[in-house]
Parts: structure tokens; C-alpha cells; sequence
């Protein structure tokens, strides 16, 4: 150990135990984190990176893996800080060591890109999101006359999303169908034929898919002597949020690692609730017994957020679980004030008992920002959102759109790809559709000039242009020579494109301004990218939030209240947490009691939920909802009991209200019953 190790001494006995663990061992062995909610997770991951460069690891050789850049970024900044005051290293130097830090897909295109030649891929290969991916699966669609069957056939969307699940799950296409996608079953032979086909359609074309990213990293590792060459590269391997992984990623982490050795995982069983995007909870409720001898297991249950009333609800709601990890978080911010559970009549009354509350939260000191309002499913905030609206209070919802789903984003960055990579044909679609005149048909032809071609500039330039095109296309084939060359560099390049884009956004968009405005904030984020084959594989990956095309949010206002589903709330912390229709039918969902592992993860987005206040939690619970098809009774209402989260024998880890208050009247003060008035009548006798 280094003579000076006070940097440990701001963590907790089980943090320490996480950090110091196997640190100069030989043969270090796996270590499982299990590291509870506010149990200060991050802070204990750059702790122990920091403390293995401390003890003389090499940073260059740790693979730091997390689930955003943006995190893997944040980490880096912790592990300078920490190792800054211990080694003395000058700013920058250790974030600068630790080149592999990343996401498991980021990591996955830089390993292919460098073994690349070993297993059969052009180093050159471009990256679809989910969108050119869907694009490219509808063209391979049409292309087989599925579209024309006489029966729907699933759409693109789902036709892709069937094919990600394969991948991911490492399952049989007829058990996802059978599973998760039980409508599509009468067409598990085509859709055999259709992903065939698609797999073959992105190898003509040289991209890759987001799924492609870990599947072929997975071949590599099914390889021995790449396996061992990729192994090596690394003497330490540390995994973020480990309880969101699926089948796929699993199989390479252990790949790289049968024995565990110098392997940390980090994560919360509790917290695993993605398995809509395939993750699966067995993987880390199975780690330690993959290795042999088992993994050693690190419980860090101190919780640095919630007052310890919250945290005792919470721990009986995942107590309840049928199988987990056993943690019950503690904390030392005790409050005399206990979680409310809060029955309302309705939906509306709900609304009313939410915008009150945060009214009054925010009079007491509270701001918006500090106070949030979850729910299950995105539709649920739609009558609060109405309500807000009226009283003016303002508030952003989680889940827009992301910067690249804009379509102006996707056309400039269709432009860079179809250069970087010709042969992308889903790309090249949506530039040349860019131009007047030129529709699938024109377009087509053009892209099968390009595709047999040694030269595929020079075919597109030999082209005669549409008439309706015009300059619009000699230009772009201007556009397409100068940069596909060494004659501009990067990030000029960008400037070009924009400059041929430009007159065409204009044309376009009613807003296009705006739009301008967010296309010279993509030149500026392209300035810190030294080339553009990097450029558009990080952005790709990880791309930024959206700016004009995101709805909600209150630019005029510099407080406003979070609206969030609980998946987008997930590593979140706010003062004031309101949770909305925590009833059977929303938590769970009628869609989510299917089977017990479905119910289970209900059972911890309940606990995700919860366990996101720091100091007042509002569990709201309407007692019947109102519907929109008229009952042959005339009913228009749905009665709904409390989620089965929270059985009885729990309330009293609540306090319980009705909302709002029924107060007595007294029949001193009852009031007159007032004379009746026959209008009725009056109205008969005008005739």
C-alpha cells in the first residue's frame, strides 16, 4: 500500500472492504459489490480504481465499463481527484491512463475496429442507430414481398425489435416469440428468412447494429487466440451496474474472465428493472457461484439519501421478495415523519392532492426542482400535466427525444456516414431523398450504381442529375470528392456539409432557425473528436440529450417540477417524491403479472421508486379510475385496491390519510334546509 492512505478514511467499513479487496493479491479473486440505493456506489467505484493505480496498476490496462460515456467520464474525474492528492499525478494524467472507459458498446467498436482484419471485417465499417437499423430491416422487408402478405406482417419496428431480443437474450427465436412476441408466432419461418437476410444486407454494406457491437465481440471471444490477445489486454476489469446486463454481455464479461480474476462487478439486484431492453436478474444473483472458488460478495446497505422511515418501508417491500441478495439499508438521518400513503376518491382528487402538495412543499422552501412526480407508464402524468398547465406551475417529463432523433441531426450525420462509408445504403437513402425530385426509385437506382462500382464517388458523379435536383446534386457530389479525401480535414468537414445542407433545412422547416442553431452545436461537440470515424461512433453510442425537439421543458423557468416514468428515474434523488397510482392494474402493471419474474420486477420499480425521496415520499393510491367506453351498466368507472406491494400488515410503516380530510358536521351548525322552489311547475304553466 502507498504511505499515505487517508484517502480511504471517508469511507465506511464495508466501502473500505469493496476498495481494499484482493488489492497485491497474485491471483485476486472475483468480487460482487452489492451496493444498495444512496450507498454511495460511484464514489466507492472510483475509490477502488483509484486505490489499484495507487498500488501500481497500470490505469492504461483497466477496463472501467459503465452505462453511459457520461459516466464513464464522471468516474474518470473522481479517480483523478482521489489519486491527484494521494500521487501527486498533474491534472489530467490518470483520466488521460484510463483510455478504456466506456460502454459496453463503445468498448465493443473499439476492440472491433483494431481485430478487425482477424474475423472478417472491413476497419472501416459505419454504426446504425435503431432507426437506420428498423430502415434497413423494413428495406430487406419489401425486398422478400413480406410487406405484401395477406395477413400483417409485424412492422419494422417490431420486426427488429424480435431480432434484438434474440441477440440479446442468447434465447431461440420461437421462445421470444412464444415469450415476449406471441402475436408474431405464425411467422417464425419468415422471420427466420427476413433476419438472414438482414444479417447478410449489413455485410454488403459494411455496418454494423448497436446488437452486431456485442455479438461479434462475443464471436471473438468464442475465438481462443483472439480470446487471449483481448484477455491480456487487461489486468483489471470493473463493471458498472452489473444487475442491468443481459445474456450477451454476461457471456463476454465471463469470456474475458473464466477464472474472475482482478474481476469487480458492481450492482443492485433490487434495482434491476430493464428487462424490457433483455437484462436479466439472474446475472447478478448468479455471479458468485460462476467462479471456483464463488466470488467474494461486499454488501454496502448504509444509505446516505433517505431518512431511515423511508428506508423501512422500502426494506419491507423488497423483503418480500422471493429470491435477492439480503440488505436492509440503514441510515443515520432519522425523522420523525413516516412515508404517506394517501388515498384518494380518484384521478382527480389525486391531481388535486399532488399540485397542492408540491405547492406547499415549495412555500416551506422546497423548490421544483428538488421535488419529483413518477409513475409506472408515460401515459399515467397525462391529467396532472393538464393540471400543472392550469395552475402554472412548470415542469419538464423525462423521456423526450434524444439529439439524434431529431431529423435534422439524422440528415447531416446521413451525409458524414454515406461518405465515411459508401456501400451504407440506409444512409445513402435518406441523403439523396434529401433533394427535390429525387424519390425511392431515383434514389435506388443511383445507390446500385454506387454498390457495383470500384470507384462509388465516381459513379454517383457520372449520374445524370434529376431536373428538380438541379445543383442541389452536383454539388453534393462536389461535397462527397472533397471530403472523402485528405483535402479538408477534420472538423472542417462538418462546415462543408452544413453548407450544402443548409438551403435544403431551409425549404424544409418552418422552424428551421432552430434548427440551424442545433446543427452549429453538433460542429461545436465535433470539435472535440479527432477524427470523423470516431465522431460518429461516439455519437452514435451515446448520444447527447435533444435541444429543439424536446418537449416540456420550461425555458423561461428557472425552477420547474420533474415529472418521470420510474425507469428514467433510476440513479435520481429528490427531496419531495410523489408517487402516482400505486394501485393492482399500475404497480404492477396488468401486463407486468404475466409470470413471477415479471411480478418480481414490479415489485422492485415500487422500490425504485421509493427509495428515490430524501426526506417526504407520497404514495398515492386512487380508489377507482375513470374510462372512456360507456358500460351497458352506464358504470364509466374502474375500482382499483392498493398495489399488493403493500399489504396491511405494512401500514403501519405508513401514515395513512384520506385525501381530501372528510370533516364531521355538527348539527348545532348544520344549515337550514333550504325551501323548495317548483320551477317545474312554472315551466308547465307556461303553456
Amino acid at each position: 500500500m502507498p504511505a499515505d492512505t487517508s484517502y480511504l478514511d471517508v469511507l465506511n467499513t464495508n466501502q473500505r472492504a469493496a476498495v481494499i479487496h484482493g488489492v497485491g493479491d497474485p491471483v485476486p479473486k472475483p468480487l460482487l459489490v452489492i451496493a444498495g440505493a444512496g450507498s454511495g456506489k460511484t464514489n466507492t467505484l472510483a475509490h477502488r480504481v483509484a486505490h489499484l493505480i495507487a498500488n501500481g496498476a497500470d490505469a492504461r490496462r483497466i477496463l472501467l465499463v459503465t452505462f453511459s460515456r457520461r459516466a464513464a467520464s464522471e468516474m474518470a474525474r473522481r479517480v483523478e481527484r482521489i489519486a491527484g492528492k494521494t500521487l501527486g499525478i498533474t491534472s489530467g494524467a490518470v483520466s488521460d491512463a484510463l483510455t478504456w472507459s466506456g460502454t459496453f458498446h463503445g468498448i465493443g467498436a473499439r476492440l472491433l475496429r483494431e481485430h478487425a482484419h482477424q474475423i472478417g471485417l472491413d476497419p472501416a465499417f459505419t454504426i446504425h442507430d435503431r432507426e437506420d437499423s428498423a430502415d434497413l430491416i423494413n428495406l430487406v422487408r419489401h425486398e422478400l414481398k413480406f410487406s405484401d402478405a395477406a395477413t400483417r406482417f409485424p412492422t419494422k419496428g417490431t420486426c427488429l425489435a424480435i431480432y434484438s431480443r434474440v441477440v440479446n437474450a442468447k434465447a431461440d427465436l420461437d421462445e421470444v416469440l412464444k415469450a415476449v412476441f406471441p402475436w408474431c408466432a405464425m411467422w417464425s419461418r419468415e422471420l427466420r428468412t427476413l433476419f438472414g437476410a438482414y444479417v447478410e444486407a449489413k455485410q454488403q454494406q459494411n455496418v454494423l447494429d448497436y446488437d452486431d457491437l456485442l455479438l461479434y465481440w462475443a464471436g471473438m471471444m468464442a475465438e481462443p487466440t483472439i480470446a487471449r490477445q483481448v484477455s491480456d489486454l487487461f489486468d483489471h476489469i470493473l463493471v458498472d451496474e452489473y444487475q442491468d446486463t443481459n445474456r450477451l454481455q454476461a457471456s463476454v464479461l465471463l469470456a474475458m474472465r473464466p477464472d474472475g480474476r482482478g474481476l469487480t462487478v458492481v450492482g443492485d439486484d433490487a434495482q434491476s428493472i430493464y428487462s424490457f431492453r433483455a437484462a436479466t436478474v439472474r446475472n447478478i444473483l448468479d455471479f458468485p457461484g460462476a467462479f471456483t472458488p464463488a466470488a467474494d460478495i461486499v454488501t454496502l446497505d448504509r444509505n446516505y439519501r433517505s431518512t431511515q422511515p423511508i428506508l423501512a418501508a422500502a426494506n419491507a417491500v423488497i423483503e418480500q421478495a422471493s429470491e435477492r441478495f439480503t440488505k436492509n439499508l440503514w441510515s443515520e438521518r432519522a425523522s420523525e415523519a413516516k412515508p404517506l400513503l394517501v388515498t384518494v376518491k380518484d384521478e382527480a382528487d389525486q391531481v388535486g392532492y399532488v399540485a397542492k402538495s408540491i405547492l406547499a412543499a415549495r412555500e416551506a422552501g422546497t423548490p421544483l426542482k428538488q421535488q419529483a412526480v413518477l409513475f409506472r407508464t408515460s401515459s399515467h402524468s397525462g391529467p396532472l400535466e393538464i393540471e400543472l398547465t392550469r395552475r402554472n406551475i412548470p415542469f419538464v417529463k423525462f423521456g423526450g427525444l434524444k439529439f439524434l432523433d431529431a431529423a435534422h441531426i439524422k440528415d447531416l450525420l446521413a451525409i458524414l456516414r454515406w461518405v465515411e462509408n459508401p456501400r451504407d445504403r440506409v444512409a445513402g437513402f435518406r441523403v439523396l431523398q434529401l433533394m427535390p425530385g429525387v424519390g425511392p426509385g431515383t434514389a435506388g437506382r443511383a445507390l446500385d450504381a454506387v454498390g457495383a462500382h470500384a470507384d462509388p464517388v465516381w459513379a454517383f458523379s457520372e449520374m445524370p442529375a434529376p431536373v428538380k435536383a438541379g445543383q442541389h446534386w452536383s454539388d453534393l457530389v462536389a461535397l462527397a470528392r472533397r471530403i472523402s479525401g485528405k483535402e479538408v480535414s477534420w472538423p472542417l468537414q462538418i462546415a462543408y456539409v452544413r453548407q450544402w445542407y443548409e438551403p435544403l433545412l431551409e425549404a424544409a422547416y418552418e422552424d428551421a432557425s432552430v434548427r440551424v442553431a442545433d446543427i452549429a452545436q453538433l460542429e461545436q461537440i465535433a470539435a472535440g473528436y479527432a477524427s470523423r470515424e470516431r465522431f460518429l461512433t461516439e455519437l452514435t453510442l451515446d448520444p447527447p440529450d435533444a435541444t429543439s425537439d424536446r418537449p416540456g421543458v420550461p425555458l423561461r423557468d428557472e425552477d420547474y417540477l420533474v415529472l418521470s416514468t420510474i425507469h428514467s428515474a433510476k440513479g435520481q434523488e429528490w427531496k419531495s417524491v410523489h408517487v402516482l397510482n400505486v394501485v393492482d392494474g399500475c404497480i404492477p402493471s396488468d401486463l407486468g403479472t404475466g409470470s413471477t419474474h415479471e411480478l418480481e420486477e414490479e415489485r422492485r420499480l415500487l422500490y425504485v421508486a421509493m427509495t428515490r425521496a430524501k426526506d417526504e415520499l407520497h404514495l398515492i393510491v386512487p380508489q377507482r379510475f375513470y374510462v372512456t367506453q360507456q358500460t351497458r351498466s352506464g358504470d364509466r368507472h374502474l375500482y382499483a385496491q392498493r398495489t399488493r406491494f403493500i399489504p396491511r400488515s405494512m401500514t403501519a410503516l405508513f401514515d395513512d390519510i384520506l385525501w381530501p380530510p372528510v370533516t364531521p358536521i355538527r348539527d348545532d351548525i348544520r344549515p337550514a334546509r333550504p325551501a323548495v322552489v317548483d320551477i317545474a311547475a312554472k315551466m308547465r304553466g307556461m303553456w
